[in-house]
């Protein structure tokens, strides 16, 4: 599949879109913020293409950033100085990703249905595998509170690669792993299947998308892990999520929609692909947002910081 690659030069990209719903001249009754997100005269831009379906990007320190093509088994990263190249194969089938503050690249690796630890040189920690004695269903997406702790959900999605058809859980939820490794719960009880995921850098609210229910809610986190006061933050799903430092959610499927912190959508980010699975901030200032959608990875530059960026 590498020959495949079709990797555009960071000094040639070529602007494959503009963008009409977030343009920098919305319509004259639309309101004048809800274009703000996107900088100033910027578009969207396929940065590479044929892959077979991409995955959890995620940014280290640096601004690199990592995702995966997980049909076929691997890691990417595509550095700020716009080169592609291979981090990791095989990867463990690895879905939604994470960079840790300690730099370790925390992984939904549904292989084997684990949540994995990958060192800089590659070397892997299994960091769960199963709850109550049954494996997990398979771990879709996660983020890693302030602590070293990491919330992640669990739905079940039949897998080419697994010889069973039954998920292995009584219930699709969200999960909870202490900072220490030592504790594993189950922190929500009536999710249809829970998928994107991300909280706030004081650790003090989490954002789930029940994609199965069409909903996106918020919660207040207990420093024992536990969610209290569920509230819903829009009525819009979704398969991967990332937060910008003004507190918008933006939420996958049909490109990107940007939610603001009332629940209201402010933009919608069109993407030339069948589906678009997920997002996060990278690049040297954190301040361009990069989309992986179906065989592809984009970018655009944003006016605003992510709310995370990797220590």
């Amino acid at each position: 599949m590498s020959d495949q690659l079709c990797v555009l030069s960071a000094a040639v990209f070529t602007v494959l879109l503009a963008l009409p719903l977030l343009s920098q001249n919305p319509a004259p009754d639309a309101p004048r913020d809800e274009r703000s997100v996107i900088a100033p005269g910027a578009a969207l831009e396929k940065l590479a293409g044929g892959f077979a379906f991409t995955e959890g990007p995620t940014s280290d320190s640096d601004g690199n950033v990592f995702f995966t093509d997980q049909p076929n088994n691997r890691i990417l990263k595509w550095s700020v100085d716009g080169t592609l190249s291979t981090f990791l194969e095989p990867a463990g089938r690895s879905n939604g990703m994470y960079f840790g503050a300690g730099g370790s690249l925390l992984a939904c690796a549904d292989e084997k249905t684990e949540l994995w630890a990958i060192a800089p040189d590659g070397t892997r920690t299994v960091l769960a595998k199963e709850f109550e004695g049954r494996p997990l269903n398979g771990p879709n997406d996660l983020w890693e509170r302030p602590d070293g702790s990491v919330y992640f959900t669990d739905p079940f999605y039949k897998r080419d690669w697994w010889t069973y058809g039954a998920k292995p859980q009584d219930s699709e939820q969200v999960y909870f792993l202490s900072a220490d490794r030592k504790t594993l719960k189950r922190v929500t009880t009536d999710f249809v299947k829970p998928n994107g995921i991300i909280g706030t850098p004081d650790g003090r609210t989490l954002f789930v998308a029940d994609i199965g229910a069409g909903r996106t809610y918020a919660f207040d986190i207990q420093p024992d892990g536990s969610l209290t006061n569920r509230r819903l933050r829009c009525e819009l799903g979704s398969d991967g999520m990332t937060l910008d430092a003004e507190g918008n959610l933006y939420l996958t499927g049909k490109g990107v929609s940007v939610i603001d912190a009332t629940g209201k959508k402010i933009g919608q980010i069109d993407v030339p692909e069948t589906w678009t699975a997920n997002v996060s901030f990278g690049g040297r200032d954190h301040q361009t947002l990069f989309i992986t959608a179906s065989t592809g990875l984009y970018a655009i530059r944003l006016r605003v910081r992510g709310a995370n960026p990797a220590k």
